[in-house]
This record gives C-alpha cells, structure tokens and sequence, in this order.
C-alpha cells in the first residue's frame, strides 16, 4: 500500500492541501471543528510527516550530531537522552559520536566529519587544544559543552565547576574533616574539568586557612569505578590518612566506597565521600552518595536552544554572526548518608 499523502488526508477531510498543512504545523487561525476533521483524517489513514521533506525544503538535514567522550560512564548517557529528548521536540534527528577523548575524532567532529550529513554540532571535548580552536576552517553551527577550551571561539554551556567544587569541599570542612584527598584531580593549570574542580578544592582550603598539600591530589587514568578503588588503594598503601575523600565524578566515588569497605573503614564515621554528577547508582548504592547534582536538563535544554540559534542564522545568510554565548547552567549539592548519615539539599 502507498503511503498516503497531504492531497489524501484532504480529500478524506473535504479540506484543500493548504487546510491540512496548516493544521500540520498548528498554525492559530483554523477552526476546532476544521482541526478536529484534519486530525481524525490523519489517524484514520496513519498519515506521517515527512520531516526529511520539510529540512530539505530549508535547505536543512533535520540532523543533528552530539560528540561525547563515552557513552558507558552515566553522566554522559543522561545528557544525551536530554539533549535527544529536546531536540525532538524540536523536529531533530540525533546521531550520538563517541570519540574516547581523541583529540583526532574531536577534530573530526569540528569539521562535521567532512560531510554534509549534520546541520550542527554539540561537542563535549576532552582533548581538544585552544590551537585547534583557533585554527578551525569550518563553519558548521557548533555548541561546547563542559569546560570549555578556549572562550571566545563557539558557543557553550556548562555549570561553575570552580564554584561546585568549592563547595562540597567547604561541605567536607564544615563537617570538621581536615585530610582531604582529591580523587581524580589534576595539580596544574589547564582547561579541563579535572583541573577546574581541583582549583575549587583548592580555594575551599584557602579559604579555611588550611595549606595546600599536592600530595593530597590523586591523579587517576579514567574516571571509572575501578580507578577510583584503585586509587584509595594505593593511597592508603602509601601511608595517606584521609578522614574525607573529593571525587571528581561519581564513578569514582563508588568505586572508592568499595575500597575503604574493603580496607574496614567506615563511611562516613571514618572517611566523608563525596562525588559529582548524582548519577543514579549512588541514590542507591551503601551509604547513598553525596554529590553535586549539575542540572543535566538545563544544559541540554540551553545546548539545543544555542545550535538552533545558530542553524537559524548560517540559514539567513546576511547579518554576521553573534558573539558566542557563555552560558552557566545550575547545580547543586545534594548531602546524602556518605557524609552526614542524613539526606538534604543545599543550594
């Protein structure tokens, strides 16, 4: 059976093409009792926009493509199912890259793949340089998420890092814990995320009159279970006396929760936990988890909002561009029974 048309929806309503895509794209000024045939016509016959059709017709794709580290580690798998659930909403296709922080399949996705499949690109890159920035060619719509690399060069959304870590480390200190050690954090000046957490948990000490130890600074390979276990391994092997651990994303944290109760400490009467993200393992793991809790649907919702922007404006042609965008999503710390045996919210 063909698949049916606009002229048949029309025929079967006793309305012209033009009613039916009206009704189609909602448009005000048509009558309920016109709406309601239109619809009714359309379910009878399984009617289905063609939404290639009308991306085509604005000389787009309706294709999106979001660029990703990993896709296994939760809080990357959250956002992509707000970024696909918003752009949805607004008639886009997502295709989802990973690229394992490989600064050669970010590059890549900075140029769109050198294809003309994608109308834009939201990227949360890893690897990427400042130079790599600079020396872009391309001009495909791009939104950056996470820290970003250089500003000044592309869109982009995320939450204060700096400020987040801060303060669930003045959390920790607040709790009367004053051996901290920084999981996953990095001792050097530089763009990432790691390097931006470890600066907050740096100026918590400050602030707290507390001096600054690089020992207490835990680097790690990947931001798994596995090497945050590993890392308060060796850690306590190498004679470290924590009374509280800061790790950088919640990975980590479970897998360090493993470690300690493998070495009978207790948490959180011996070591205070805290992590970053609140993915769903550790509403549920022994203790729940504290963490800080990035409001995933905000930078999804903002990231979708400033491609569209820009897909808009490539379209037109005319006018030069806006200056990027920086925008600072929401977060907050959410205190569970890793750190204080009770479950609460701080803004």
């Amino acid at each position: 059976m063909a698949r049916p048309r606009i002229k048949d929806v029309a025929r079967r309503a006793g309305v012209s093409e033009k009613t039916v895509s009206n009704v189609i794209n909602d448009y005000a000024h048509v009558s309920e009792r016109t709406r309601r045939v239109v619809r009714e016509a359309i379910e009878e016959l399984g009617y289905r926009v063609n939404l290639a059709g009308r991306h085509l017709r604005r000389g787009r794709t309706g294709i999106v493509a979001l660029v990703v580290p990993e896709l296994d580690i939760p809080y990357f798998a959250e956002l992509a199912n707000g970024i696909i659930a918003h752009a949805e909403r607004k008639d886009l296709t997502v295709l989802v890259h990973r690229t394992r922080a490989d600064r050669e399949h970010e590059l890549a996705a900075l140029d769109g793949f050198r294809s003309d499949f994608a109308d834009g690109v939201i990227l949360s890159p890893l690897a990427l340089t400042g130079d790599d920035l600079r020396e872009r060619r391309g001009t495909l719509p791009l939104v950056l998420l996470g820290e970003t690399v250089e500003p000044g060069f592309a869109d982009h959304v995320a939450i204060d890092n700096v400020l987040a870590a801060r303060e669930a480390t003045a959390h920790l200190l607040g709790l009367g814990r004053r051996r901290i050690l920084a999981v996953g954090g990095r001792d050097r000046p530089g763009p990432g995320t790691a390097e931006a957490r470890t600066l907050g948990y740096r100026r918590a000490l400050e602030g707290a009159g507390l001096a600054y130890d690089p020992a207490a600074v835990w680097p790690v390979a990947e931001f798994r279970m596995p090497h945050g276990a590993a890392a308060v391994a060796e850690a306590l092997a190498a004679g470290h006396r924590f009374d509280a651990l800061l790790c950088l994303n919640d990975q980590l944290a479970l897998g360090a929760l493993r470690a300690l109760h493998e070495h009978g400490l207790r948490v959180p009467e011996d070591v205070a936990v805290v992590g970053f993200d609140d993915v769903e393992a550790g509403r549920y793991s022994v203790p729940t988890l504290t963490t800080v809790a990035p409001d995933t649907d905000a930078v999804a919702s903002v990231a979708v909002e400033l491609l569209l922007h820009r897909i808009a404006e490539a379209g037109d042609g005319g006018e030069p561009p806006a200056p990027p965008d920086e925008r600072v999503a929401p977060h907050r710390l959410v205190v569970r029974e890793s750190t204080t045996g009770a479950e609460r919210s701080v803004r």
